[in-house]
């Protein structure tokens, strides 16, 4: 995906537009020359597109092998997915649009709103399986959040990447924040809609997954993460370097060392970033450069995470550096 922008009041124009950078749209409209605005933005393997439509707009999609959300902001979505029931969106709501699989229908209704989609790929990861190995992929099962809450969660989540960290160019161009934020979306998506995860991967570990959990498995996943430690990797990155299954992997570090495999990553590269602060020149340095290059692009939680693990602010620790 590329980033793109669009605007016009040419129905045609429109039309094929919209049919290249989505799918197949047919465009009506009760006024002349409706405007229609359409921004993309992308980080890594996530885009989130910004568009405003002044017309009703029907489209007929065919299975995007994406996670496709919607976030609704005003106007209405009318949405069908094949052999469900009708539904409609409004302002507020942040719903699945259909599973990566499955093929949807309906029409915008004079609509401002936000499309947020990446690869399903991202959510197998994070959801600590794929294709080869495990019970299978994840597949996501409805729509709607499972709660208020889980929707207003994902909606900050959203927000929090379009507006902070791909509004901050410096912080939306290291590698290991467009990472961690794929991660941070996905993880996000698996706790607000309803699927196929299991809450706690470890608990569904098989037996040959508890076989697997030795020291050894440790051992060399540790060893990966700390020579890996400044690459963006995920869990399944770590699970074929340990030569186990990610539920093996998972179970091993939960029995061991009572943390996950991307909770000890972010331990490795928090203390990459504490000896990059301690080693740095406060005149040259900052410690949100330093924290986004380690992939913490939340200045607030860094620093939290940072002082649980040293007894000080990062910032504290800079401006040692200096004596």
């Amino acid at each position: 995906m590329e980033p793109l922008t669009f605007d016009s009041r040419d129905l045609g124009q429109t039309e094929e537009f919209l049919s290249k950078a989505y799918a197949r749209m047919s465009i009506g409209s009760d006024v002349a020359g409706p405007r229609t605005r359409i921004s993309r933005e992308v980080l890594g393997s996530v885009s989130v597109d910004r568009l405003w439509l002044e017309c009703a707009m029907s489209y007929d999609v065919h299975p995007l092998g994406k996670v496709c959300l919607c976030v609704v902001e005003s106007g209405s979505i009318v949405q069908q997915v094949a052999g469900q029931e009708e539904e409609v969106f409004g302002p507020g709501d942040a719903v699945l649009f259909a599973p990566p699989d499955r093929p949807y229908a309906g029409e915008v209704r004079r609509s401002r709103y936000n499309i947020v989609m990446f690869d399903d790929a991202l959510l197998q990861s994070v959801a600590g399986t794929s294709p080869e190995h495990g019970p299978g992929p994840v597949r996501l099962l409805g729509h709607r959040p499972v709660s208020a809450a889980a929707g207003r969660h994902l909606q900050r989540t959203i927000a929090y990447l379009r507006d902070d960290v791909l509004g901050n160019a410096a912080v939306a161009g290291e590698p290991l924040v467009v990472s961690a934020a794929g991660q941070l979306l996905a993880a996000s998506v698996l706790t607000a809609l309803p699927s196929t995860a299991a809450t706690d991967a470890a608990s569904d570990a098989t037996g040959a997954d508890r076989r697997d959990a030795h020291s050894q498995t440790l051992r060399r996943a540790i060893a990966f993460i700390e020579e890996r430690a400044g690459t963006p990797i995920g869990i399944d990155d770590i699970a074929a370097a340990a030569r186990v299954s990610a539920r093996a992997l998972q179970y091993a570090f939960r029995q061991h060392l009572g943390t996950t495999p991307l909770g000890y990553l972010r331990q490795a590269r928090l203390a990459r970033a504490h000896a990059e602060l301690l080693a740095g020149d406060p005149a040259a340095t900052t410690v949100a450069a330093v924290a986004a290059r380690w992939g913490f692009f939340h200045p607030g939680r860094f620093a939290l995470s940072y002082k649980a693990a040293y007894g000080r602010a990062p910032s504290d620790t800079l401006r040692s550096s200096a004596g």
